[in-house]
């Protein structure tokens, strides 16, 4: 639900210190936050590595402090540990200090080894999952009814996985949303058969992980006592606690609140070692679980020749099979010092988090349009009063100023340019995600049917949000990091006030909506000149071999305001006026990239292979751990600059300060050297390293460590086949999506348009013409009529070669890169999002059409362009009707 905020609360620009540290303070007591005026000294000293990272996702995985690592690391190296299951004196020390962790865990826990066991696990979704595979369960049979499973609406994917080992038990599954929880405790009956044995178990969250709520801990004993009734059945019912988001930040006492099971992931807690967790037993349900497989050291004795199998009597270690990660469950114990020692302890932390949460969902809630339409729709059931009730979560999606959800994937991608990190989608949680977007089951499986999976960026369908965006605070965030976050939402998102027009100041009712009208409607004459002029300069410009760079300075002179501003007709295409005497269509500019992410290499005419462009995208730059890189990870790629020389068979890689390096073209030098596969968008390449020599290279230009490796050859990938109508599918070298880009200079021209005057003087060199056309990474730019007809072509001619359109090319974070500096500037993607109605598409992904190709060809600088329309879309060479 929506929580109206207070008339302090209702507009960012009516109250521009909303986010000031004074008003944090003003709703947040100082003793809530900052651990006594510490938290700086914290972030300072132990999370330096950050920088301008604005890191949001906490319930993804919090951070680990750099002392615990050091401390870990000193224990490692001043300690021998040895297999526990041996009996040596150094294993002998490893599960001495196991156990000890165990009894740290518990107390944390404020309980003790009386009444629970520890059982280590890969993390909560093995601990559920075991839960699942041991729990007593009873199937429902025609002797009598059977166990239930029931378990909250709002709970992790893992819970719910669970129903499937139920429904192999034959043993029934219900889902209860929480609405329907207090009135299942209202209208409770007392079932006079407490005699009876069959086991059913009820598992909630203590913390939602999707909107932060936290239920009532008291549904445990309520449950276990039947005061609370799930399903009013003969039996005893037990609670299992998914408690991995809930103790990030929480403290649980489970001297007050005794559940049956509980399971947490410790890298939420600590943030290292990632890949352990654990399951907490209670004693008494502990001799019931029914346990089948057996590993190495839970055996007290078996024999392999007949059924005989007799298990530890520890329950810890009769359910850990095989050696457990007793490295990384020594680290638990420097987290658990070394967090006590920074924060005071879980309370603390509580606090401290709720403040940051509290403070920015009331800002947050309070952000509205020009018109009075909110900045966002906020998907809580709190109403962010009391820590008790509420976690450190604020899911959200963003809106326009019509009221309509802009795509969280193009929320995340403005959010990296400005060092934010959050987590989108549903967050493994569909019933919440549900519940909260108004999506029906129905819903859920058509947006399944469109193409949208858990995890991907498919954040709209039919105008309707698959998702929202999640950001979450952990021990270590800051009031900064909440500040950071709400200037991101006010600079990118809320609607400014438009001024209008000095012609049409006299009548303000009106406003610059008038103006551009007007504009458009006298703009026929002009907009038809400026074509005209273009296409004349370009023609001159090729049969003079003045070059790109003053033939564009000479098309933007000639656009300079002539061409009238165009709308977009909710189709991402503009509603431009049609005319009839369209020019020819001609490729002006041919790159092609050799080093993936690197540097473009311009030609005038080169050879096709049958990956695309001859060497484009043959070679790519990986990390140490052969992951590749790409300019949004290291932008500083853009400044290594590869010459192909074909007469000469090698290509010449510069870099400024650094000696030019020679590599040769010759696919047989690669041989020897040795293979490896890496991934590209997905999809496994195989290829090789070219050698030492180059690596270091790189790794000193770069100050890290990499290496240059090159594809295989004779391994090609395979296109997507749906992309394609043809039988036999193209062939990719390391390209992300199709063979080539191509880009129209009437929408580079269009874009550039679209700065106010006031925007034009800071974005003078970003938007110029030419480091526009170098942002957007193209290997083809043609000279098109009117901006975006290309998102309307079906294929393409260029001279006698076809290709066929892919699909448009939606744009991330690298065209904020200048392409001469490396240095970020985050003004380009947010202009093509407001210039494309929230889209980020730019250009379209072409492919050799395998019917019509034929190889070898060469594609020249020059040469006319001849689009196929798509059959729904309207040839804009036709003479436009009248209205």
């Amino acid at each position: 639900m929506e929580n109206d905020p207070t008339d302090s609360t209702s507009s960012y620009k009516q109250s521009p210190d909303l986010l000031s540290f004074q008003h944090f303070q003003t709703l947040c007591p100082a003793r809530g936050y900052g651990y006594g005026g510490k938290i700086q000294e914290i972030r300072a000293r132990e999370f330096s590595r950050l920088g301008e990272l604005i890191y949001l996702d906490h319930v993804g995985t919090t951070l680990f402090p750099q002392s615990q690592l050091e401390r870990f690391m000193d224990d490692l190296t001043e300690n021998i540990y040895g297999n526990p299951h041996s009996q040596n004196i150094r294993s002998r020390l490893t599960q001495d200090t196991i156990e000890h962790v165990r009894y740290r865990i518990l107390q944390h826990f404020n309980t003790s080894a009386d009444d629970y066991s520890v059982i280590f696990t890969s993390g909560s979704t093995a601990a559920l999952k075991m839960v699942g595979e041991t729990f007593p369960w009873i199937p429902e049979s025609s002797e009598g009814p059977g166990s239930y499973f029931c378990y909250l609406t709002d709970n992790h994917t893992s819970v719910v996985g669970i129903r499937a080992i139920t429904a192999s038990k034959n043993v029934l599954s219900i889902s209860v949303t929480p609405e329907e929880i207090p009135p299942l405790e209202r209208n409770c009956t007392t079932i006079k058969e407490h005699h009876c044995n069959i086991p059913h178990l009820f598992c909630f969250p203590a913390q939602s992980n999707f909107s932060g709520t936290k239920y009532p801990l008291s549904w445990i004993q309520k449950v276990q006592s039947g005061t609370l009734c799930v399903k009013s059945t003969p039996g005893k019912w037990f609670v299992l606690l998914d408690a991995a988001s809930y103790v990030s930040t929480s403290p649980l006492d489970l001297a007050l609140h005794p559940a049956d099971f509980v399971c947490l992931s410790f890298y939420k807690i600590f943030g290292f070692p990632t890949g352990l967790g654990a399951l907490l037993v209670s004693n008494k349900i502990a001799p019931f679980l029914k346990k089948t497989y057996f590993g190495g050291g839970t055996a007290a004795t078996y024999l392999t020749g007949e059924d005989f199998y007799i298990p530890r009597k520890s329950v810890s270690t009769r359910f850990e099979d095989g050696t457990c990660s007793f490295l990384d469950i020594i680290a638990l114990k420097h987290g658990f010092d070394i967090m006590e020692k920074l924060t005071g302890g879980m309370e603390n932390i509580k606090e401290h988090t709720f403040a940051l949460a509290y403070y920015t969902y009331t800002v947050l809630a309070g952000l509205k349009h020009p018109n009075g339409s909110p900045v966002a729709q906020i998907y809580n059931d709190t109403e962010f009063k009391s820590s008790d009730m509420q976690g450190p979560i604020i899911n959200l999606n963003v809106l326009d100023e019509q009221g309509h959800v802009i795509g969280f994937s193009q929320v995340d991608k403005l959010a990296s340019l400005y060092h934010i990190q959050f987590r989108t989608g549903c967050f493994c949680n569909n019933g919440a995600c549900q519940k909260h977007l108004g999506a029906s089951a129905e819903d859920m499986k058509k947006f399944f049917q469109a193409g949208h999976v858990c995890g991907d960026d498919v954040d709209l369908i039919d105008g309707r949000p698959t998702g929202s965006i999640r950001i979450s605070f952990g021990y270590m965030s800051t009031f900064e990091d909440s500040q950071a976050f709400l200037k991101f939402i006010v600079d990118c998102f809320l609607k400014k006030t438009v001024q209008p027009d000095k012609d049409v100041a006299s009548q303000p009712s009106q406003g610059k909506a008038v103006s551009e009208s007007a504009r458009l409607l006298a703009g026929n004459d002009q907009a038809n000149k400026a074509n005209a002029d273009t296409n004349k300069l370009l023609q001159e410009a090729i049969t003079s071999k003045n070059g790109l760079s003053k033939t564009l300075s000479m098309m933007q002179e000639a656009h300079n305001m002539h061409l009238p501003k165009l709308e977009t007709n909710g189709h991402d295409v503009p509603t431009s006026v049609k005319t009839s005497n369209e020019k020819p269509v001609t490729l002006i500019t041919i790159y092609l990239y050799p080093i993936k992410s690197c540097s473009a290499f311009e030609v005038s005419e080169w050879p096709l292979g049958k990956q695309g462009l001859l060497y484009d995208r043959n070679w790519m730059i990986v990390n140490q751990n052969g992951v590749c890189l790409s300019q949004k990870q290291e932008p500083r790629l853009c400044l290594i600059r590869p010459f192909l020389d074909l007469k000469q068979n090698n290509m010449v890689i510069t870099a400024e300060g650094m000696d030019p390096i020679k590599i040769s073209l010759n696919d047989e030098s690669g041989k020897q050297n040795r293979a490896c596969q890496s991934k590209v968008c997905g999809d496994r390449v195989q290829t090789y390293d070219c050698g030492q020599r180059i690596a270091d290279w790189l790794s000193l230009f770069l100050g890290r460590q990499c290496q240059l490796i090159r594809q295989t050859p004779d391994l090609s990938r395979n296109a997507n086949k749906k992309a394609q109508s043809g039988v036999n599918p193209a062939l990719l070298s390391l390209v992300n999506e199709a063979q080539y880009l191509l880009i129209n200079t009437a929408s580079i021209l269009h874009l550039r348009e679209q700065t106010t005057s006031s925007e034009e003087d800071e974005l003078e060199e970003t938007l110029h013409i030419n480091a526009l056309i170098e942002r957007f990474r193209a290997n083809l730019v043609i000279t098109g009529s009117k901006p975006f007809e290309e998102e309307e072509w079906d294929e393409v001619s260029i001279g006698d070669l076809n290709f066929k359109v892919v699909k448009k090319c939606t744009r991330c974070q690298m065209i904020c890169i200048n392409q001469k500096t490396g240095e970020r500037n985050k003004q380009l993607l947010q202009i093509l999002s407001a210039c494309k109605g929230g889209k980020k598409t730019f250009g379209i992904y072409l492919m050799n059409h395998p019917l019509c190709s034929s190889f070898p060809a060469v594609l020249s600088v020059g040469t006319q362009v001849f689009p196929l329309w798509k059959e729904s879309a309207e040839n804009p060479n036709e003479a436009a009707p009248e209205e």
